[in-house]
C-alpha cells in the first residue's frame, strides 16, 4: 500500500457476510504491507472456535523465556507470530519475515488459516491503545 506519509484514515470492515465491524487505523506510508492478519472469522461469517485458537496457534511457535526456570518459567510468543484482539475479534499477526527465516513455519500457519476458512488480510500494524496484544 503506498500513500502520503502522515496521512491517516479509518478502515471499517463492514462485511455483510461476517456481520462484524471494527476499525483499524492505517498510517499511509511509502512501504508495502509486511504482516498478515488472520482473523478469527470464517468465510461464512461465523466466529472461529475454540475461543483460544489464536493462543494455541501462536503457542506452537513460542518458546519459554531462557531465564525462567521452574515455577518462574513462562511462555513467550514469537515476534513473528503473535495473538492480538481487534474489537472483539481474535487475530493472529504473522510477520512476512517468517517466510524468509523459516518457510515451513510460515506455511504451517498460513495453511492452518486456509484449511479452516479464516479471513486473511495483508497489512502492517501500528501501536494503538484500542488494539490489545495477547502477550501482556
Amino acid at each position: 500500500m503506498a500513500g502520503v506519509i502522515g496521512h491517516s484514515l479509518k478502515f471499517i470492515n463492514d462485511s455483510k457476510k461476517a456481520g462484524y465491524q471494527f476499525e483499524i487505523s492505517i498510517f499511509m506510508a511509502e512501504t508495502q504491507a509486511r504482516e498478515y492478519f488472520i482473523q478469527g472469522i470464517t468465510e461464512e461469517g461465523k466466529k472461529f472456535r475454540p475461543s483460544d485458537w489464536a493462543e494455541r496457534l501462536c503457542g506452537v511457535l513460542s518458546s519459554f523465556v531462557p531465564s525462567g526456570r521452574g515455577p518462574n518459567a513462562r511462555l513467550k510468543y514469537s515476534y513473528y507470530v503473535r495473538p492480538m484482539v481487534m474489537g472483539d475479534v481474535k487475530c493472529v499477526v504473522v510477520d512476512e519475515e517468517l517466510k524468509q527465516i523459516e518457510p515451513m513455519a510460515f506455511d504451517f500457519v498460513m495453511n492452518f488459516a486456509r484449511d479452516n476458512g479464516l479471513l486473511i488480510t495483508q497489512a502492517c500494524s501500528l501501536p494503538d491503545a484500542n488494539i490489545n496484544s495477547g502477550d501482556e
